[in-house]
């Protein structure tokens, strides 16, 4: 595991990679943004170098068509700040951030977008709440320059929805650029568009978490890739973090609810009708509560059964990678012992 930020302090010697490994990493996810790259590489290289801080940038081009995975090869063997990680098609910004997150070398690691909106600027802020204690800081577009309809209000009912859900109360999930502690993202499996919910994924490890108020600018060049279809994945990915929340290592505690209701429904309704029949002496063979105590009986069992086969794969996803149920901050003992 990498040395905390706290510990090892993000401001080391100045430049790219002047002294073995970074102490930053950014991470970029790039699609079809060729005309944005130049400005954003010199912007970025330019915080740093106000800054002292030693740091790489990490541009990974997600599936390209417009030329941005030729401009970064070119750029990468010019420039020693600069780690060009070229996809072989497009897998979506999820698929991108991990890969970035793979290479990254840095102690703290920074996420923002290849488009100009987020600015670089910014990013000296983000590293000063990581070095108060905090395991990762999201930023806050409170001014955002997008449009109300397609961008704004759908940004606006997902957030509500997410800090509803999940419990994490800040108020930018889709602002990507964050600071996180390394080992956060260490061993975070991400997929689907699960890279906005990152800060619930790293509240679930027991992760420390802030935001701050940053700038957002209008896109100068090229279209958006968001639009109101990603919704319906959204959905998905949030009802996802929210069984990872709750019952990630008790997943039986929720199947095995429903189950246990579903059978003791579909027992209560039969034995009404055992009454019906043999205490009333009325037919009950053509009665739709007969087929509701069947419908509830089987499905109370195969619920049940699901609980006890998602508690054996529980078991084996935590056991056969090693994967701790829980994440330890620190351990303090009397050095003079």
């Amino acid at each position: 595991m990498r040395s905390g930020v706290a510990s090892s302090g993000i401001a080391g010697q100045s430049g790219a990679m002047s002294s073995g490994a970074p102490n930053v990493s950014v991470v970029i996810p790039v699609h079809d943004e060729v005309e944005s790259l130049p400005d954003l590489l010199e912007a970025i290289a330019s915080t740093f170098k106000t800054n002292q801080l030693n740091y790489e940038i990490i541009c990974v081009d997600d599936g390209s068509t417009d030329g941005s995975a030729e401009f970064l090869k070119e750029e990468a063997q010019k420039r020693s700040d600069l780690k060009a990680v070229i996809l072989r098609r497009n897998y979506g910004q999820t698929a991108a951030m991990a890969a970035g997150f793979n290479c990254a070398l840095g102690d703290a690691i920074v996420t923002l977008d290849a488009d100009l909106q987020n600015d670089p600027q910014d990013i000296p802020m983000l590293l000063a709440k990581l070095e108060e204690g905090y395991d990762l800081v999201s930023g806050w577009r409170q001014n955002r320059q997008d449009g109300a309809v397609k961008r704004l209000l759908p940004s606006r009912i997902a957030n509500w929805l997410i800090r509803r859900t999940t419990g994490v109360h800040i108020h930018d999930y889709g602002c990507s650029l964050k600071a996180y502690r390394a080992e956060v993202v260490a061993d975070m499996n991400l997929y689907g568009e699960l890279h906005r919910f990152i800060p619930a994924l790293a509240y679930i490890e027991g992760a420390r978490i802030t935001e701050v108020p940053v700038r957002h600018h209008a896109r100068r060049f090229g279209r958006s890739k968001y639009g109101l279809w990603r919704t319906f994945r959204v959905l998905m990915d949030l009802l996802t973090i929210l069984f990872m929340k709750r019952f990630l290592t008790r997943p039986m505690h929720v199947f095995g609810l429903l189950g246990l209701v579903s059978m003791v429904s579909g027992t209560l309704i039969g034995i009404y009708l055992t009454w019906v029949k043999l205490g009333l002496g009325r037919d009950i063979g053509n009665r739709p509560l007969l087929i509701l105590a069947v419908l509830l009986l089987l499905t109370g069992v195969q619920l049940f059964c699901f609980g006890l086969l998602a508690e054996l794969l529980m078991r084996t996803y935590h056991e056969s990678q090693g994967r701790p149920i829980y994440r330890v901050r620190e351990i303090v003992t009397n050095s003079a012992k």
